[in-house]
């Protein structure tokens, strides 16, 4: 784990209310993200137990502000930040979290297109070339993905808009990008 410094929660009323502690997680991190702006590189955050960090230092646990005793909670921890070229499947890969860490979380910034847009893809393009096609798509979105996964499985995605940049608008689920939170849990294997 980094020596970086842990996200603030926000206040209770910044967030929409949030049903497990790993999507809060989420939410939290997207929310601090989304403070920063758009156009970022990647960010890397480890995700560990709230209590046990009171229990196990409770001087950093007072510094962070986490006195309070919510069961389950996790406290995102930003881990040193990331060149803006790296290829994050070779990043990922070399990745080895210690057993203090319940989880981790990913936010990238990506291109997305709407369902359907495959039907215009053009068959036989190399990667190069589907990656223009989508920077020039008219349907394109840029959105910001936050991926946070937990050790046992569990997986959450924040997913925000740039074109709807308000915290209410940010949509969550465990299966929005499966392939990242495929890639995060391949880091506690």
């Amino acid at each position: 784990m980094s020596d970086a410094t842990n996200i603030p929660s926000p206040p209770a009323d910044g967030l929409p209310p949030a049903a497990t502690p790993l999507t809060r997680a989420a939410l939290e991190i997207d929310e601090y993200v989304a403070g920063l702006g758009w156009d970022k590189p990647a960010r890397l955050f480890a995700l560990v137990d709230s209590a046990k960090l009171r229990r196990s230092n409770p001087a950093v646990a007072r510094q962070l502000g986490l006195e309070d005793e919510t069961a389950g909670a996790l406290t995102p921890v930003e881990q040193e930040e990331l060149a803006p070229n790296t290829v994050l499947d070779e990043f990922l890969a070399t990745i080895a979290w210690p057993p203090e860490v319940a989880g981790c979380a990913l936010v990238v910034e990506r291109l997305m297109l709407p369902p359907g847009a495959e039907k215009s893809r053009p068959a036989g393009a190399t990667e190069a070339q589907l990656s223009e096609w989508v920077a020039n798509h008219p349907d394109r979105q840029e959105v910001r993905i936050t991926a946070a996964v937990l050790r046992d499985g569990k997986r959450e995605i924040a997913l925000r808009l740039r074109e709807k940049d308000l915290a209410r608008e940010v949509l969550t689920g465990p299966d929005l990008v499966p392939g990242l939170t495929k890639a995060l849990l391949a880091t506690f294997a």
